[in-house]
């Protein structure tokens, strides 16, 4: 089980979430904490950089954000992120900083 610790697989200086794997050993001791977390982080970003475009979700100004995705609550994307046209994201998510989400085509 040691492979599946937290500092065994994530590098938690790459992620505005740091503070959801506090007190935890595994990463999915975190999944009961997203929600209350992103709410929280969410109200204290910085207004410079990101703006609440619906309640509850926070979009840096920096990304790029297609009219035709659908973005649920509660949500952060960070920035220079892109969500591309019919992307979806359900809520209980933050999209970090470069990253790209599209729509996903099965074949």
């Amino acid at each position: 089980m040691e492979k599946l610790e937290i500092n065994n697989l994530l590098d938690l200086n790459q992620t505005i979430a740091v503070n959801i794997f506090k007190d935890c050993k595994y990463p999915w001791e975190s999944i009961p904490k997203i929600k209350d977390f992103i709410i929280n982080l969410g109200k204290s970003l910085d207004k410079e950089k990101f703006q609440e475009i619906e309640e509850n979700i926070w979009v840096a100004k920096s990304a790029i954000v297609a009219k035709t995705a659908c973005i649920q609550a509660p949500c952060i994307i960070d920035e220079n992120a892109e969500i591309r046209h019919s992307a979806f994201i359900r809520g209980n998510a933050i999209i970090g900083k470069k990253c790209v989400v599209r729509k996903f085509f099965r074949t």
